[in-house]
């Protein structure tokens, strides 16, 4: 495994992206900062980091023949080795928020941004970045942010914690290259963020309504009952979780 330290970087995942194109990278390359100023999240949000307090770093994953229907299996993999990983940390009452933010006590503690490089239908690697707020004590106009400090109200060391999250992530990486697609998608579902509770959400034009989540698909579609019994499947962007 080669790891990439640096002091302080706009994003860990433009920084490998960017390598990525100009140098054949080994799997698993990982770049890590103490301090990530320019973090991405998905569709375009910012993640706050505070520095030498969160971990925040992209690792690079490649693959051989892998099809681009397995692309909602990485996000499965990738989510649940965090919870793996927090929770050999108990930390307590951790869900994931589909499609990948990871809560603990219905608040959001890590975010991850996947981005895949497709050639001929085909995932050729990805760039896998991943957010953990580990020792923050305070969050900037982020009420609905907390930190394994704050689930577990104690301090915790970095390093360890971090090659915990690299030893689960490449466990359940794994599992996709073993074409164990299934049970991916069910350990997934059973850690989702108030499944088979009533919810409000909002679609995309603004319009809210009550609705059950029952699962995900096997594209990675999150699938709703809504207020008449009727199955719908979304996509991330067509809709918010209000809560």
């Amino acid at each position: 495994m080669n790891i990439i330290k640096l002091d302080a970087i706009d994003s860990t995942n433009s920084y490998l992206v960017n390598l990525s194109k100009t140098a054949e990278l080994d799997d698993f390359t990982v770049v890590l900062t103490n301090h990530q100023k320019k973090g991405r999240g998905q569709q375009g949000a910012i993640w706050q980091s505070a520095a030498n307090k969160s971990l925040s770093f992209s690792v690079f994953k490649a693959y051989d023949n892998l099809s681009v229907t397995k692309i909602s299996s990485l996000i499965f993999a990738v989510s649940l080795g965090l919870v793996k990983a927090l929770k050999k940390y108990q930390i307590p009452d951790i869900s994931i928020k589909w499609p990948n933010d990871i809560m603990s006590q219905s608040k959001k503690m890590a975010g991850i941004l996947i981005e895949n490089k497709i050639k001929q239908g085909q995932i050729v690697s990805s760039v896998i970045g991943i957010g953990l707020n580990v020792n923050q004590e305070t969050f900037n106009q982020l009420p609905q942010a907390t930190s394994m400090y704050l689930s577990a109200h104690k301090k915790f060391d970095l390093d360890p914690v971090f090659e915990c999250l690299l030893e689960q992530l490449a466990i359940q990486l794994k599992k996709i290259e073993a074409l164990d697609k299934v049970g991916l998608k069910k350990e997934y579902e059973s850690f989702l963020f108030r499944k088979e509770m009533i919810s409000v959400f909002e679609d995309q034009s603004g319009k809210r309504f009550n609705g059950i989540i029952q699962g995900v698909n096997s594209q990675g579609q999150l699938v709703i009952e809504n207020e008449t019994h009727v199955m719908k499947t979304f996509n991330p962007k067509e809709l918010k979780l209000l809560f």
